[in-house]
């Protein structure tokens, strides 16, 4: 069988104020592009998908390549102005975003909106002919649906998370735990704002399986430090968060690298429609890393600070352990009287 990295002495918490600046550095840019986002794209700090917003998503492609210049100057002609124009894998394909007009009747028929932009297309560049690949539309009022179901669907995700620490940790750990969990969750938030990534239902999955994998990862390596707070009643906690994540690294290693491998791979060819999702994953292998070692175990010390266990029942255990192995050395009596 594979071993790697068994026995290992890393001092992971050494570096836990280094990790603290760096992340906060991250989270706080994060926000500033959010604030920049918001004033270029009225008041959209987000990329929101055609799902959340309403209107039509068109892809059009072309048979060689083309310049966004001319597909956003038709675009304009046909009568969307303010339409987000992008490219979509390479220079023949484009994606085109048309927010509705008025109502939920602007955004209906994308088909018409689709032969509307190639029909000027074909005019203003007949040498390199163009079609419509894809279109869709969703309504307004679908989209806020859709919008606040998500937003729903994050939220129980955490009051669901917050009840099973409660009940499979005690509170020092289920705080630390927490508060590492709201970490990702800020963290793929900068990351967004940061690459600009369209926010749609597929990301919201990709969001919510980031949550569940980071803290996975978390409540393993809090088992074992209740294991090791058990045995090693003469070590300080800072000793046995560091046992535990190194007798964990290997099995965090293995999971990680399969993951982070599967997730590239569909990255780079599964196309542009799971991309997004793509992203985020290999960011959430990352971030989820971090923070079940450097977020929530910093703030287990912190806790362990602040409010200190009973040291009554580990003295207790000493105590028992020593008189136990007083008796197992006293030689046996070879016979008796």
């Amino acid at each position: 069988m594979l071993r790697i990295l068994h026995d290992t002495n890393y001092d992971f918490i050494k570096y836990w104020k280094t990790a603290a600046v760096g992340t906060i550095g991250f989270i706080l840019l994060g926000l500033v592009l959010l604030g920049v986002h918001a004033s270029r794209h009225n008041g959209d700090a987000l990329n929101y998908s055609v799902e959340f917003t309403g209107g039509a998503v068109v892809q059009v492609t072309f048979d060689q390549n083309a310049t966004p210049d001319i597909v956003r100057s038709a675009v304009n002609t046909a009568g969307f102005s303010g339409a987000e124009v992008t490219t979509f894998g390479d220079a023949r394909n484009y994606m085109v975003k048309v927010q509705p007009k008025s109502g939920e009747a602007a955004a209906v028929n994308a088909d018409s909106v689709g032969k509307q932009i190639v029909s000027v297309l074909k005019q203003q560049a007949p040498a390199n002919p163009a079609h419509v690949a894809r279109a869709e539309a969703v309504g307004p009022r679908v989209g806020s649906e859709l919008k606040t179901k998500a937003i729903t669907a994050i939220i129980i995700s955490f009051i669901v998370t917050l009840i099973y620490l409660a009940i499979r940790f005690e509170w020092r750990f289920g705080v630390a735990a927490t508060i590492a969990t709201m970490h990702d969750i800020l963290t793929t938030m900068a990351f967004l704002a940061m690459m600009r990534l369209e926010i749609s239902l597929t990301v919201v999955a990709a969001i919510l399986t980031v949550i569940g994998y980071s803290l996975n990862d978390t409540i393993i390596i809090f088992d074992r430090v209740r294991e090791n707070l058990k045995k090693q009643r003469k070590e300080s906690l800072r000793e046995v968060l560091n046992r535990s994540i190194n007798e964990t690294l290997p099995r965090s290693v293995m999971t990680h690298a399969t993951v982070f491998a599967a997730t590239l791979s569909l990255l780079f060819f599964a196309g542009e429609v799971i991309r997004p999702f793509s992203w985020i994953m290999a960011f959430g292998v990352f971030t989820g890393t971090f923070s079940s070692i450097y977020v929530a175990g910093a703030i287990l010390l912190w806790i362990e600070h602040k409010w200190p266990r009973d040291a009554s029942a580990e003295n207790k255990g000493t105590a028992r352990a020593l008189a136990e192995g007083r008796r197992q050395e006293r030689p046996t009596p070879v016979g008796t009287r």
